[in-house]
């Protein structure tokens, strides 16, 4: 196999081949702006993460389930001291029929850990103190602690490998210019490692991936123009109940990280952590939700769920000493101080993306804010907000993360540079019990200095059409796509 290219050629056109001709591709749309599918670089939209996935391979990769399943690396061993992932690599090409080697893979890894600086991927990453390429075909990365999830974090999109452009599959796209729409094909099993198979085409199906606006994507799919739509958001919710087509075919991933309000200054009623507190303990976070009609919605008043540290320490909710009508009261007391001090009302302006379920849920804040006398004005993302929307899922299952998020290099709001620090401390600490302490304690500093305001679990849904048989809610929001290209045997 000396050049991957020129077979490809001959396989961009699959996408109306695979089980039965006339089934056609199978129609995926993600929810969010035409232009994001195509991001380049570290910070990818979920649009092009989907499909930095299906095209960039990195050493490991996500199954439909959320599982870790070889990549370019074929296998893996992790040294008992938990500080070293050596990974042996498929025997394996470039698409220009180059070999992929270690040597290529210490410098692409090298490269995309380096331009992640700044970014919260960066900072999940800062346990990586060398990546070595031992043979040719094995490559080591060494960490400075140990690091359960870390695969998990290689198996992110951000990490799949590029080079001259190009990735290692395991599918390869075509952009129409005219639509913006990517055409998927698989490559064939010899140009991805495996045994060559003389009628791999007969088990492969073509796929169409397109980033539409959620109310055009939800029509789409209520008019079978889509097969699957991925990237449902809370703002987006109320439209999955649009039209006959689409009931019975929501799913809602049990998704984990980050869904509240950021703190972007200390000014006006926001202007000391008591004030801040004022209106986290005023909310009734059930209530919120109650609109949606969302069973089994996690709602909590804690940055870190209890749960991720392996001695909670704290309970499961602050303020449990106390009812809601007691917070309230507390609340009101302080925002009237704030207001005599002042001579005016205290108002507090808040930034959510445009949706119905941000009118829902604006509507519900504004109702229960103004029973501690406080305004609350809505203006769009970015338009001199005191509070924004805060929507993340999380990458894998550690406080670091949800810690990581609010580190004060990220710019995202208020933040603690001791709570840094202490997050900082535990990237080296190879003892489980210390390196928790300092976690909880890094959890601590941002409770005590407020800086924002947690709902609860994130929110993602999708409407699956039912002959989509390789599709699973899992708890990252990540559906790889080339499990799709081939039905169930």
């Amino acid at each position: 196999m000396k050049r991957i290219s020129a077979i490809l050629a001959g396989f961009l056109g699959l996408s109306a081949c695979g089980p039965g001709a006339d089934s056609g591709p199978i129609d995926v749309a993600i929810i969010g702006e035409p232009q994001t599918l195509y991001q380049q670089g570290v910070r990818l939209s979920p649009a092009a993460q989907h499909l930095r996935a299906a095209s960039y391979e990195g050493l490991v990769a996500l199954d439909p389930s959320g599982q870790i399943i070889p990549a370019i690396a074929e296998r893996w061993i992790v040294t008992d001291d938990g500080l070293s992932y050596i990974f042996r690599l498929r025997s394996s090409n470039w698409p220009d029929g180059e070999a992929i080697t270690a040597n290529d893979v210490r410098a692409l890894l090298r490269d995309t850990i380096a331009r992640l600086d700044g970014t919260s991927l960066g900072l999940d990453l800062a346990k990586v103190t060398d990546v070595r390429a031992m043979t040719g075909r094995v490559v080591e990365v060494r960490l400075s602690s140990q690091m359960p999830d870390f695969l998990r974090l290689l198996a992110q999109p951000e990490l799949g490998f590029v080079k001259d452009g190009s990735g290692a599959g395991p599918m390869v796209f075509s952009r129409d210019e005219d639509t913006g729409v990517a055409r998927l094909s698989s490559l064939p099993p010899e140009a991805r490692g495996f045994p060559a198979r003389e009628d791999w085409e007969a088990f492969t199906r073509g796929l169409t991936v397109r980033a539409l606006p959620a109310e055009q994507a939800v029509s789409a799919f209520a008019d079978g123009e889509v097969d699957l739509l991925l990237n449902g958001r809370l703002s987006s919710f109320p439209l999955a109940e649009l039209g006959p087509l689409s009931r019975g075919a929501i799913q809602v991933d049990p998704a984990l990280g980050l869904f509240g309000l950021v703190i972007r200054g200390d000014s006006g009623p926001l202007s000391d952590p008591l004030g801040r507190e004022a209106l986290s303990m005023a909310l009734d976070r059930s209530a919120l939700i109650e609109p949606f009609g969302l069973g089994g919605w996690q709602p909590t008043t804690w940055i870190v769920p209890p749960a991720f540290f392996s001695s909670p320490p704290f309970p499961d909710a602050r303020w449990d000493q106390l009812s809601l009508d007691e917070r309230r009261a507390m609340a009101r007391s302080r925002i009237a101080g704030w207001s005599s001090a002042n001579g005016e009302q205290a108002v507090v302006r808040i930034g959510l993306p445009a949706g119905p379920g941000s009118d829902l849920l604006f509507g519900e804040l504004a109702d229960q804010w103004a029973t501690i006398g406080l305004r609350l004005v809505r203006v769009a993302p970015g338009e001199g907000a005191d509070l924004e929307l805060r929507d993340r899922l999380a990458r894998y299952s550690s406080p670091r993360w949800f810690l990581n998020q609010f580190n004060c290099e990220l710019e995202i709001g208020l933040c603690s540079p001791e709570a840094d620090r202490l997050v900082k401390e535990s990237l080296i600490q190879r003892d489980p019990t210390e390196k928790e302490r300092l976690l909880s304690e890094a959890h601590a500093a941002l409770i005590a200095d407020e800086v924002f305001i947690p709902l609860g679990a994130p929110v993602r849904w999708s409407l699956v059409r039912g002959a989509i048989d390789s599709y699973q809610a899992n708890p990252w929001g990540l559906h790889p796509l080339f499990p799709l290209s081939v039905p169930p045997t």
